[in-house]
Order: C-alpha cells, then structure tokens, then sequence
C-alpha cells in the first residue's frame, strides 16, 4: 500500500456570509470547542479549537450561494501536490504560499494547505457522537470517475459501504463518503456526524437551535441556524 501524502484533514462548513456568525456559534456549541480569531480579510475564517488535541474543523463565510462544504487536505509539499492533483484532472483556481484551491473533476473544491504538525484526534463528545466525514454529493456519470480520482490523490483506502449508492475511503480525523446522487445536478457537500445514539443528538443539536428535516436508512438530516444542511448518521464515534 502507498504512503498518502496527506498528513492531516481539515473538514470545512461552508456557510454565506451573512449567517456566518449564527454557524460559528453552532458548530462550536455541537462539537465543544472554542473560537479561534477571525481571519481573512473580511473575517470570514474561524477554526473550531477542542480541548487536548489538534483542529480538524473550520468555517467559512462565502460571499455567493448557499454554502455547503469542502475538505482542506494538509501536505508537506503544497504545490507539488496541486500539480500532481491538476495532472489527475482537477483545475486551479488559486494560488498564494502555503495554500492551492482547486476543483475536482467533478467540480467539488477543495485545497492543499501547509501540514503544521497535526497529529492529534479529537475526542468524541457527549452526548456521543463526532463530526467526522465530509460527504461528497455526486451526479450519477461522474460518481465513480469521482471516487478514483480522490482515491488516487489521497492515497486513502476505499472500505466496503452500506448501500450502492455509496463508497467511502477511510482516513482519520476526516473521512471522505461519496453519495451518486438519482439524477444529474451541480457537485455539493455536507458534513456528516457519527452519533452513538442518533436520537440523543438530534435532540441536543435541537436544543441548540438546529431543524429535523427528514430521516434516511440509517441517518437524519438536519438543518443548522445558518440554513445549512447535515446529517447525523448510525456510525460508531
């Protein structure tokens, strides 16, 4: 088996700008964490800091369209990787030192970002349950083209996954779950939480402010006070 380059994951919610503030207060609630400072020009970054281990979640203020989600993947060879990656058929759109922002072939972003040491995993958190996957919605045509191309670049191994329409390659703190959608539409995302008891989650993600829309096989989406969509799933924490 290949070594990834990949040292660390970073899962990303993306929120437009003017409910940037209602997710921070969210997310940090929902995972127990702090609030690092703002950064960014207009402010529109803010890591989630747990207590005793290292940040694998951020969020961002997007100035277009309704948000969603992308995984920022951490390297020690920043433009080495983005071109390896724009060899395996994903496409530029910026470029500063320590950091390259791409698409993939099927549209979704994401970026490479300068490795800083990250190794330790957050803990799960009670009621139990762990934000943890990044699930990449896919049209039907471009799912498993998809799947190799970030199985190539990650070097992740793929594990089998409930239901057809579903893969998954596994990697820790951030995984990355592959959904073909019924139908062709634009590439999204969302981040998913594995829960040891869905209904106490939902229950406490309710508390805080968040919306049950509806429930699947094994998971429940939920819509956070930013507008955003995310699932709560029967995973093991």
């Amino acid at each position: 088996m290949s070594v990834s380059p990949v040292r660390w994951a970073y899962a990303f919610i993306d929120r437009p700008y003017e409910a940037f503030g209602a997710a921070c207060d969210f997310w940090a609630r929902a995972t127990a964490c702090e609030l690092s400072e703002l950064r960014g020009g207009k402010g529109e970054f803010v890591t989630l800091l747990p207590s005793g281990a290292d940040p694998c979640l951020k969020v961002q203020g997007v100035a277009e369209g309704a948000g969603g989600a992308h995984v920022d993947l951490a390297v020690e060879d920043v433009p080495g990787q983005a071109r390896r990656a724009r060899a395996l058929g994903a496409t530029g759109v910026f470029a500063e030192p320590g950091l390259e922002v791409l698409r993939s072939p099927a549209g979704h972003p994401f970026c490479f970002v300068a490795w800083q040491g990250e190794a330790a995993v957050p803990a799960a958190t009670e009621p139990l349950n762990r934000l943890d996957q990044v699930c990449l919605d896919t049209a039907p045509g471009a799912h498993d083209a998809e799947v190799a191309f970030w199985a190539e670049l990650t070097g992740w191994p793929e594990l089998p996954c409930s239901g057809a329409e579903f893969r998954r390659l596994e990697a820790s703190p951030v995984r990355l779950l592959f959904q073909r959608l019924d139908e062709d539409a634009p590439a999204s995302a969302h981040v998913d939480l594995a829960c040891g008891e869905r209904s106490a989650v939902r229950a406490w993600h309710e508390s805080l402010g968040a919306r049950f829309v509806r429930d699947g096989r094994s998971w429940s989406v939920m819509r956070d006070p930013a507008g955003g969509l995310y699932c709560l799933t029967d995973r093991t924490p």
